[in-house]
């Protein structure tokens, strides 16, 4: 019983370290590791028994306390305050959302243009002549926002011709340029969707594609190892093992966080922001070109000052206990979070492994 209660407390404390550290540090772990090592799409993923250990359960529980506890301080007159100073220093993002975004889709496809071979990503490689030309003219829409459908359109179909030349599993890793086609359609239009906000639209598949992502670090931490040599403080003193565990729920949680409150969402778009920019100059220009897109996107979520409708407005005893502290914030929200966080990445792993298994037969635990 004294181990296990000595080994809890060790796991405790390192999982809130590798937390803490991670989203500071870990400007490494943000690097998309198809880009730089040797993978197998279709290769045996990590059986969910090996997955679903201690450590993971301790820093799943870290990290929806984490975000709790900022969801309540946003309900607080810190929150309000917080808020509005984002509000005062982010005016210049929020004011030049759609040229940001126009301007880092632009570099990026340019990017692909004058590298070659690539479709959308360093990773899909084509042989085809034609396809640079493509993200190229693609690019010289976007100059225009009359012709931003014209890009849309584009980048629909380079997706989709990236889907049956290498498949829609690999594919699940980039929902991003759909997202970002939407908005760019939906913004050359001047239009919503059903209500639904072009730049929502782009943060919801920022999100999606990085819960993926994160799984990925669960599923295949292997593919990273060469990385821990060629870069070896970037496990801040943790195990392999640990760290890629870690690192995924970092990325899972801080991707979530995306789908919330404003504050909660801000916060968390400057840290996938810093993470995304600190890992440029150890990864160099692939990486910079490979998350132009995201890095636009997220710099328009920091700006973005939109008010949100707080997930329940159900009016419980604890309410009443709690505004004599200032916190406008009931007992539904309180398990609301923590059961959406929990669903979603049960729902993304059982999305994983099952497609995985349906496509290449391989084992889910």
């Amino acid at each position: 019983m004294e181990l296990t209660w000595q080994r809890l407390r060790r796991v405790s404390a390192a999982s809130g370290l590798a937390l803490a550290a991670s989203v500071l540090c870990s400007g490494q772990a943000s690097a998309h590791v198809k880009w730089f090592c040797a993978f197998n799409v279709a290769g045996q993923p990590r059986g969910l028994e090996n997955v679903l250990c201690p450590d993971f359960e301790v820093l799943m529980l870290t990290a929806f306390t984490m975000l709790l506890f900022g969801y309540v301080v946003e309900w607080t007159a810190i929150g309000t305050a917080l808020i509005a100073a984002l509000n005062r220093v982010t005016s210049g993002l929020h004011d030049e959302t759609e040229t940001i975004i126009r301007a880092t889709c632009g570099f990026f496809l340019v990017a692909c243009w004058a590298n070659g071979g690539v479709i959308l990503t360093p990773e899909l490689k084509t042989s085809s002549t034609l396809i640079p030309w493509i993200q190229l003219a693609l690019a010289a829409g976007l100059l225009w926002r009359e012709t931003l459908v014209f890009t849309a359109a584009g980048l629909v179909g380079l997706f989709g011709y990236a889907v049956y030349e290498y498949g829609i599993f690999h594919l699940l890793d980039y929902p991003i340029f759909l997202g970002i086609a939407a908005y760019l359609a939906l913004t050359g239009l001047g239009r919503n969707f059903y209500g639904i906000r072009p730049l929502d639209i782009a943060r919801w598949s920022i999100a999606i594609t990085l819960m993926w992502a994160s799984i990925e670090k669960w599923a295949y931490p292997q593919w990273t190892y060469p990385l821990f040599i060629t870069h070896p403080g970037m496990s801040m003193g943790f195990s392999q093992e640990f760290y890629m565990r870690a690192a995924g729920m970092v990325e899972f949680t801080l991707s979530f966080a995306l789908i919330l409150t404003p504050l909660v969402r801000r916060v968390a778009a400057v840290i996938l922001c810093a993470m995304f920019i600190a890992a440029v100059p150890e990864f160099g220009k692939i990486d910079a070109i490979g998350h132009a897109p995201i890095i636009g996107v997220v710099l328009g979520l920091i700006g973005d000052n939109a008010a949100s409708k707080r997930p329940v407005h159900l009016w419980l005893g604890i309410r009443n206990y709690l505004t004599r502290f200032k916190v406008a914030i009931s007992a539904w929200d309180v398990v609301l979070i923590p059961t959406a966080y929990c669903a979603a990445l049960a729902a993304f792993l059982v999305a994983y492994y099952v497609l995985h298994s349906a496509l290449y037969g391989t084992h889910v635990v």
